[in-house]
């Protein structure tokens, strides 16, 4: 029996659509059961004010990611970004503190310290072709070493109500619901302005229910977000801060030739040179805006705690390549998303929050943590294996 030309094309839309990216749904799926898991052994994990607290904490991590992405994409790796969210958030405190400066020329100047400090760093990596891991360790220890000379070990504290904003207020619910609302407006014109685009090129279409449907769920995930954070005292500030970044960030990945350029660096940098792609440039601006985003949260941990601490920061950079290789980010370079990146924080955010609440020991969270790195590891290992035997 012969099958109906149309009919053959809409099995392919309906194949075409149900193709997934299996390493994001898995880690969807793995917060899914994490959160139930955890919901069953203590009724107030997936409570509005918990939630809330998780999602607040996770900020710092989830920050560092977005930056942690464009460099792991690229084929380098940055070890320096938790003592540069010591060292940014420490001036920034000394700023606020010590010297009465206001809170928006404490964020502009922090923010430039990160930029040039990425500068220096991807100007070793990219145009002196120091291994990008000798560099950012070095820095490591130097960024570290600075912040304990400038402060001589103490906590600087308390800092100005205006800095505090930063890190520990919310929105109030009605402008929640109205930046929820505008959320809304611009998921639906760019689901629509993407299928036209792929309409325009002669690209194949997934049935207009699906894009609906998608859009409905998105919405409802939206709204249900605001709606949840409101039973609380609102959205977190920091958290707010985690959405807006990722929104520019996943722009600037995907839809913009800086972002399709480093992806190739990232995949195969000889090709790209030689494609005529500046990949030193690439490479020095990868620096400049992950070490800049490790400023930014500097001054949301430091703002958070309401003090910077000789420790700040310490470790992070684990957490943040932590994130990143569980949301789905390659080692080995040229692939990987902002927003797997920011669901692997929220996992491990959500194992520390809920063991925090059991009252288990903190070795058994290393361990649980560190066990979920090596089995996200060798799942990007075995996919990519099994794609070059397919």
């Amino acid at each position: 029996m012969q099958v109906p030309v149309d009919g053959v094309k809409n099995q392919r839309k309906i194949q075409l659509w149900m193709k997934m990216d299996i390493r994001a749904y898995a880690m969807i799926g793995a917060l899914v059961a994490i959160w139930l898991l955890f919901s069953l052994l203590n009724d107030t994990f997936l409570t509005p004010r918990n939630l809330s607290n998780l999602f607040l904490q996770m900020s710092v991590t989830s920050v560092l990611a977005i930056g942690m992405v464009l460099v792991i994409v690229a084929g380098q790796i940055d070890l320096s970004i938790g003592s540069i969210v010591g060292l940014t958030g420490g001036v920034a405190a000394i700023l606020n503190v010590w010297y009465d400066w206001s809170t928006v020329p404490v964020i502009i100047a922090t923010i430039l310290l990160g930029a040039v400090i990425g500068f220096i760093q991807g100007w070793w990596v990219a145009y002196r072709a120091v291994p990008a891991f000798i560099v950012t360790l070095g820095g490591m220890m130097v960024f570290r070493g600075l912040w304990l000379g400038i402060s001589g070990s103490k906590t600087i504290a308390p800092l100005s109500p205006g800095f505090k904003y930063i890190g520990q207020s919310y929105l109030i619910g009605p402008i929640g619901l109205i930046l929820a609302v505008i959320a809304i407006v611009f998921l639906v014109i760019g689901l629509l302005r993407k299928r036209n685009s792929r309409k325009k090129y002669g690209f194949e279409l997934e049935p207009m229910t699906f894009t609906m449907a998608k859009a409905v769920i998105y919405a409802a995930l939206i709204l249900g977000f605001v709606l949840l954070m409101n039973q609380y005292q609102g959205i977190p500030v920091p958290f707010l801060i985690v959405i807006v970044l990722a929104v520019i960030f996943t722009f600037m990945a995907k839809n913009t030739v800086f972002g399709r350029q480093t992806y190739a660096v990232g995949g195969n940098a000889e090709a790209s040179r030689l494609s005529g792609i500046n990949t030193k440039r690439r490479l020095l601006v990868v620096f400049v805006l992950c070490n800049t985003l490790a400023a930014v949260a500097g001054l949301i941990l430091t703002a958070r705690l309401n003090a910077a601490t000789s420790n700040a920061g310490n470790m992070y950079e684990l957490d943040a390549i932590a994130a990143c290789v569980i949301g789905g980010t390659s080692l080995l370079g040229g692939a990987g998303t902002i927003i797997g990146a920011i669901i692997g924080a929220l996992v491990m955010a959500s194992l520390d929050n809920g063991m925090s609440i059991m009252n288990v020991d903190s070795y058994w969270q290393l361990i649980a943590k560190g066990s979920i790195l090596v089995v996200a590891v060798w799942f990007d290992i075995y996919s990519r294996q099994k794609k070059k035997k397919a």
